[in-house]
């Protein structure tokens, strides 16, 4: 047999919400609602949809390697240089960029505890020294973060928003803590939920660019729709964003994918529309968690966590029987809980209704 490298042994599979063709064939049902992936439940802007139609008459053709086009019309709307931009197949792919480009195997990293499970699991398969940090009240805890860097940290990862929880940690907070890290750690901000946050005390980390040790990623997967495109960017200092994108693969970014995030930002009155109706399923959700006397976390996302208790698992099951599929949380340690994507009105009723028997059976 081939030799296996020791770090990929044991390492754990990130397991994907449930597709729904996966539970028509298991179940043979006819009507399932997804609320599990975070994905946008209102689709693509009618422009990006209009820009794949066209674009699908060149897929016989390499996409452009260099994102020309997407990467002027971002450098103008985020205020940063062309050379500042690096693209990737979902950000996912940014984040394992980053850690092959700049640490050394046995190298360390600080990731909170719970958070996206990618972060352990892609700090693994390169040989990282993994250091975990608890959240405090369901949120990030900075302070406690700072004090763990040693002389073998070189990367620190801040999902702000954080994915399960949809807590986000504030403007002052994420200050703070730069000026507490030192130039040589890399800091990695993952804000694939930054359009739903907006406002407030949430923190755009682009403007700390200056610092030189610092990448804020961001996603059109979320807000704009496009998760089945997989497409992803971050911003960086120059030297830093050069150095990722030499060891990225070519073509790392597909034709339609570039097409449709290009139109999709040039059409914000569709995201505000996905904004508002995904704030007003929140509410709704809210409401009805706290009328059967469940709790839930408060979220900036398009995401709600409510702890369920002990029955979280059977709960989980009996919710995929009736064709609707939630996030089970054993994977994070939230094992009294469950994870609801905002769906369209009529899904956030139908999960409710059929939750409700379940709870009161």
């Amino acid at each position: 047999m081939v030799k296996i490298r020791k770090e990929l042994r044991d390492l754990e599979v990130y397991v994907p919400g449930k597709p729904i063709e996966e539970l028509q064939r298991e179940m043979g049902l006819r009507k399932v609602v997804k609320l599990a992936s975070n994905e946008n439940a209102f689709g693509p802007s009618p422009k990006a949809l209009e820009a794949l139609k066209s674009a699908i008459y060149n897929v016989h053709r390499y996409p452009d390697d260099g994102c020309f086009s997407l990467r002027e019309k971002l450098s103008e709307r985020l205020n940063v240089k062309g050379e500042n931009l690096i693209f990737g197949n979902g950000s996912d792919e940014l984040i394992i960029l980053a850690m092959r480009a700049f640490l050394e195997r046995g190298e360390g990293v600080i990731l909170a505890e719970p958070t996206y499970l990618l972060y352990r699991i892609a700090a693994k398969a390169a040989g990282l020294k993994v250091e975990t940090v608890p959240l405090k009240d369901m949120r990030y805890d900075l302070e406690t973060m700072a004090s763990r860097i040693s002389e073998d940290t070189r990367l620190i990862l801040v999902s702000n928003p954080n994915n399960p929880t949809g807590t986000y940690v504030t403007r002052g907070e994420v200050e703070s803590f730069i000026e507490e890290v030192p130039n040589d750690v890399l800091l990695f901000f993952d804000e694939a939920y930054y359009e739903f946050a907006l406002g407030g005390e949430y923190p755009n980390t682009i403007e700390y660019l200056g610092r030189g040790n610092i990448i804020t990623s961001r996603t059109f997967a979320k807000i704009y729709g496009l998760a089945g495109l997989r497409i992803g960017y971050a911003v960086a200092d120059r030297e830093v964003a050069d150095v990722i994108n030499r060891i990225r693969e070519p073509f790392n970014v597909n034709l339609l994918g570039q097409a449709a995030a290009l139109a999709a930002l040039d059409d914000e009155e569709y995201a505000d529309f996905v904004r508002r109706e995904t704030d007003k399923g929140k509410k709704y959700l809210y409401e009805e968690f706290s009328r059967l006397g469940l709790a839930y976390v408060p979220s900036a996302t398009n995401f709600v966590l409510v702890r369920i208790g002990p029955r979280a698992g059977e709960v989980y099951q009996r919710l995929l029987r009736e064709g609707i599929i939630v996030r089970q949380m054993d994977a994070w340690k939230l094992n009294d809980y469950i994870r609801v994507t905002v769906g369209r009105e009529e899904e956030n009723r139908f999960f409710i209704e059929r939750l409700e028997t379940i709870l009161r059976g």
